[in-house]
Formats: structure tokens, C-alpha cells, sequence
């Protein structure tokens, strides 16, 4: 079994595609989200639908030639280490001053050009996430990056990872944390099925590219 091919999919993919497992000493499957416990491994594709699909049809038992307990919940153990990842790295990133906080201060760092990306609590109203949405918009109008926002927290996380109260908007700022923080957050995204946000805004841009490539 090549160690990067999805027992799933039967696929290969990076390392960053795909999450490793590996078995622990109760013949547990153990999810290897920093790709660092020891033992032969085995790799499933990075989003929740594979790995509840590896666990009920047997697949890990399979890969590994052994019979393993697969915990009743993988899905949702993978869930929240991943969250538990991205939200400590998050911490990390907000003592670095690498976070802008609060709708006026996120809408001026995306319109200036310093944000990374941006983060919504899942509560945020639908004005408070227009408006930062236009800033996001305009800044590709004026030729700047494409500035992608992420719902995936509710108000109460965000709040205790920034050591804030009522966080409802916040921009990650450029620079090495941010990047830090934006690969866990991209890994917990892709793991929940792709932000629709992200994914409108990517296509968003992809049609003025197009409009422009037309008029030329």
C-alpha cells in the first residue's frame, strides 16, 4: 500500500490532501493530524465524507490487515482536532498582532491590502458580512488579491481564541503567522466540504477574468 494513496479514493495526493491514522496500543484507529505518531500508517482524503466512508465499510481493517475498534464518531474526532488546531493557531497569531478585530478595523485592513484572510462567526449578520464582502470585491477591482472569508466559528470560539468578547469579524493579517493560520484553517475548511463564501468569491473572480479576457 503506498503510505499517500486514499484507501478510499485509491488515489495519491500531498500530504496536505489527505489525513493519516494510524493504530494505537488498544487497536484503536487514531487520527495522525500532525503526521508524527509512530507506527505504519494509513491515509484517507482530507474531508469528512471519505473518512465516515473508510469507517463503514471496513476500509481501515482492510488497509491495515488487522481488526481495528474504529470510534463510533471519527467524523466528528477529526472535527474537532482540526478546530482545536486552527483555533490554537489562531491564538498564536493574535499575540504575534497578526489579527485586526471588529468590522471597521477588517473592512480597512481588506481594503488596504494587509488582510490574509478574513474570519466570520457563524452568527454574523447578514449586513455586517456584506459589507466586508464589497471591501473584498473592491480590492480585486482595484487589482489586489482575492481576499477569501471563512465562516467556521461560532462567536463564543473566536472570542476565546482572541482573548476577546463579542468577536464577530476578524481579518488575519499577512505575514508568517498568518500563513501559519490560514493552512489549518484551509485544512478545516476543505474537511468540512468548502466555505460557500470562499467558493462564490473564487468563482466571482473567475468571471471578471473572463469579462476582461473578452473585451481584449
Amino acid at each position: 500500500m503506498n503510505d499517500r494513496t486514499c484507501i478510499v479514493t485509491r488515489r495519491q495526493a500531498e500530504p496536505d490532501e489527505l489525513i493519516r491514522f494510524v493504530v494505537g496500543p488498544d487497536s484503536a484507529v487514531v487520527p495522525d493530524i500532525k503526521r508524527n505518531l509512530p507506527g505504519r500508517g494509513c491515509w484517507v482524503s482530507a474531508d469528512r465524507l471519505h473518512i465516515e466512508k473508510a469507517a463503514a465499510k471496513n476500509l481501515f481493517a482492510r488497509a491495515f490487515k488487522a481488526q481495528v475498534v474504529v470510534p463510533p464518531d471519527l467524523g466528528g474526532m477529526v472535527d474537532g482536532l482540526l478546530s482545536r488546531s486552527a483555533l490554537g493557531m489562531l491564538g498564536l497569531a493574535r499575540k504575534a498582532g497578526a489579527i485586526s478585530l471588529g468590522a471597521t478595523k477588517v473592512e480597512s485592513a481588506v481594503r488596504g491590502g494587509l488582510a490574509l484572510f478574513v474570519l466570520h462567526a457563524t452568527e454574523a449578520s447578514n449586513d455586517g458580512v456584506r459589507k466586508i464582502s464589497q471591501a473584498r470585491r473592491a480590492t480585486v477591482h482595484l487589482g489586489g488579491p482575492a481576499i477569501l472569508a471563512y465562516k467556521l466559528f461560532s462567536e463564543a470560539e473566536l472570542s476565546l481564541a482572541l482573548g476577546g468578547t463579542n468577536v464577530i469579524h476578524a481579518a488575519v493579517l499577512a505575514g508568517d503567522a498568518g500563513r501559519a493560520v490560514q493552512k489549518r484553517m484551509v485544512a478545516l475548511d476543505r474537511y468540512r466540504g468548502g466555505s460557500p463564501d470562499d467558493l462564490a468569491m473564487l468563482a466571482a473572480v473567475a468571471d471578471e477574468d473572463d469579462a476582461a479576457e473578452d473585451m481584449e
